[in-house]
């Protein structure tokens, strides 16, 4: 194999290390909230009710825009968005399973449901904007 040929294989490795080590990262902070027992963020229990949805909103919607980056940098599927929303539901899915085994805590379709809501609103802005800057 010549060098240039090993350079780019190389380098695609890397790219694609570069696309996936935060989808990865970002999957295992989530992970790690869901496996804190009675998290709670405010003494106020309706204030923390807000703030733990809202986060559900927006730490699954992070994590469908970086699936859509790395879809779309290391594959060739047409509408990486849609498979990144795909995915996130699905991680979604899997998270409500594991907070079923952590003391405190329970799985909850309608969590899957905000969930989905805050990757759908992520990806939808972000489209939007990409749009408009064309």
């Amino acid at each position: 194999m010549d060098d240039w040929a090993r350079r780019d294989r190389y380098g695609a490795g890397r790219r694609r290390v570069v696309a996936w080590l935060p989808v990865v990262a970002w999957a295992g902070v989530i992970f790690a909230l869901s496996a804190q027992p009675n998290l709670r963020f405010v003494p106020d229990a309706g204030v923390d009710f807000l703030v733990r949805k809202a986060g559900h909103m927006g730490v699954f919607g992070i994590l469908a825009l970086l699936l859509w980056r790395a879809v779309g940098a290391t594959t060739a599927l047409r509408r990486p968005w849609a498979w990144a929303l795909a995915v996130t539901i699905l991680y979604a899915i899997t998270d409500e399973l594991h907070q079923g085994f952590v003391a405190g805590r329970h799985p909850s379709p309608v969590d899957v449901g905000i969930d989905a809501a805050g990757a759908l609103v992520a990806v939808v802005v972000v489209g939007v904007v990409r749009v408009k800057r064309r």
